[in-house]
């Protein structure tokens, strides 16, 4: 009985197959089955590049052979012409630009001025009336004749003290140099020629 058992152990043993051998088998047999997979998926690349896909909305606008129809081709172009509008937009705004800005200045430098035109000194910018009216009161002691402007801007109103205006090149030296002893500053604005 004991040789019995030898000889059924000592078959088992020849039988059976080494562990590596089934990893082997398993690898062989899984890539041949994505290797299969591969094939059947794949398409040729001719076709695929020929035919770009259509959005949903060109799908019922094809013929049977997959062209467009020629009369249906012409609006969708109109469509994406019409689907901006500030090309219609734009020719309606007008955008005044002034000839020329005045020239603006703070009168801080004491050289003489030298270049012709018509200027004006703004002694101030007031929005009471008071305030504007006492630095004209302050201008008058020193001999300098002014006149309160009022402007209204954004909805606020100002009372601008301005002198002149004068082409005369040596009043308005003469005039800047009075302001300047008197610790009045001013703004020099260039109306023009």
């Amino acid at each position: 009985m004991a040789q019995r058992k030898r000889r059924r152990s000592t078959r088992r043993k020849q039988q059976e197959y080494p562990g590596w051998l089934w990893m082997l088998f398993g690898l062989a047999l899984g890539l041949s089955v994505a290797f299969a997979v591969y094939v059947k998926d794949r398409r040729p690349v001719a076709v695929a590049a020929s035919a770009p896909p259509q959005p949903a909305s060109l799908q019922s606008a094809l013929d049977n052979n997959g062209e467009l129809p020629v009369a249906e081709a012409q609006p969708a172009a109109e469509e994406t012409e019409s689907r901006f509008t500030f090309y219609d937009m734009l020719p309606n705004f007008e955008v005044v630009i002034p000839e020329q800005e005045p020239d603006v200045a703070v009168d801080a430098a004491s050289q003489a001025i030298v270049e012709p035109g018509l200027y004006v000194l703004q002694a101030g910018s007031f929005t009471l009336h008071a305030d504007a009216d006492r630095r004209r009161a302050q201008l008058a002691l020193h001999g300098i004749e002014s006149q309160i402007q009022r402007v209204t801007i954004d909805d606020r109103t100002y009372h601008r003290v301005r002198i002149g205006p004068t082409d005369d090149l040596d009043e308005l030296n003469l005039l800047r140099s009075r302001l300047r002893t008197a610790q009045i500053d001013v703004l020099r604005i260039r109306l023009g020629d």
